[in-house]
Order: C-alpha cells, then structure tokens, then sequence
C-alpha cells in the first residue's frame, strides 16, 4: 500500500476536471509518505519531531528516497519542516513515476499523434487499489484528500484516526494548507492593490 500514489490516484480519478491546488497536493503527498514511513516503522514520532529508525530498503522507489532524505541528526526535523521541504514538487515526481510504470497514459489529439499533455489514469489494479481504499472511507486517505481539497473534511473521519502518531501528521497537514491558503489570500491582496495603483497612475 502506497499512501502517497493512492492520494494522488484518488486526486485524478475523484476531481480529473477540477484540478486541486499544486501546493494544496504538495503538502498532502509529503504527510501520505510520513504515514508510510510510520506503517513501514522507518520512522517514529517524539512529539512532532520526525526519528528516523535504522534504514531498510523499502519497496516503492519514492519511498524509499523519501527515508533517504530524512534528516537523521538530533534535534531531527519537525513534521512540518518535512512537509514543506519534501513537498516541493512531490506530485510531479509521483505523477512521472506512475506513468513510468504504465498506470498514467498521456491523451493524444484526436487528429495528431502529438501527445495533448493530459495526463489520464489507465485501468490497472494500482488504480482498483486506491478506488477500494477511497470506497471504503479509509479515514487516513480521506484527510489527506480532505487536506488536498479533493473533498470536504469531516469530523466524522478525524474521529476514526485514533493513533496519536498519525493524528499529529493529519493535523499538521491541514495546518499546513490552511497557511499556504493564507499567503494565497495575503498575495491576492497585494497584487489587487497593485493593480489598482498601477491603473490610478
């Protein structure tokens, strides 16, 4: 089971013509690897700060680069340090490595053969996987796609989480976007600001 490749399935298949936030993904995608990390008990959590445990190979390859770039000196790195420092440009690296593996087919034109760009999820038991874990309300994969804007959140799965560990990585997901939503917000502004003194001028 791969937490982060199931999000970003879910993100295709649930929303393919209302794209989510990139940076919304981003942070989600870091926390899903941190949720692996934990199943797979290459790491543990002392409070917020990330422990890494001895390094074992671990089967998916973004994973396993993802325990690579662990920070494995005290004081360690805190959940939302690694969300914002690995989150950058994590769904385009899932995306590649599942098109790599044939799961992701890029749409042609209807009339060239010139690749469209799109990308589009393929029929495959990886995809069948991620539609069963989504089906059932799996209440981790639901607060990541809660955090990601895929759906609404609920309080109904936060009460399901009942691992401390995995609690903290969720809540400091949706901090983390609520932030990033406020530098959106924040830059909106500004931009409008500026645009109105560059039309008053």
């Amino acid at each position: 089971m791969s937490t982060p490749r199931d999000l970003l399935i879910v993100a295709m298949d649930v929303a393919p013509d209302r794209p989510v936030e990139s940076g919304d993904l981003s942070l989600a995608l870091a926390g899903a690897e941190v949720v692996d990390l934990l199943a797979a008990e290459a790491v543990a959590l002392d409070g917020d700060l990330i422990v890494p445990n001895l390094q074992v190979p671990l089967p998916e390859g973004l994973l396993d680069e993802a325990a690579s770039a662990l920070v494995r000196e005290a004081p360690y790195e805190s959940v939302e340090n690694w969300l914002w420092r690995r989150g950058r440009g994590l769904p385009s690296a899932y995306l590649a490595a599942l098109e790599k593996e044939g799961l992701v087919a890029r749409q042609r034109g209807r009339w060239t053969l010139v690749s469209s760009g799109r990308a589009a999820l393929v029929d495959s038991p990886a995809r069948s996987r991620a539609a069963d874990r989504w089906a059932t309300g799996e209440p981790v994969l639901a607060q990541l796609a809660a955090a990601a804007g895929i759906r609404e959140v609920s309080d109904e799965d936060s009460a399901k989480v009942t691992d401390e560990a995995l609690d903290t990585v969720l809540a400091t997901v949706h901090d983390a976007v609520t932030e990033l939503e406020a530098v959106r917000q924040r830059k909106g502004v500004e931009d409008a600001a500026f645009d109105n003194v560059w039309r008053g001028m």
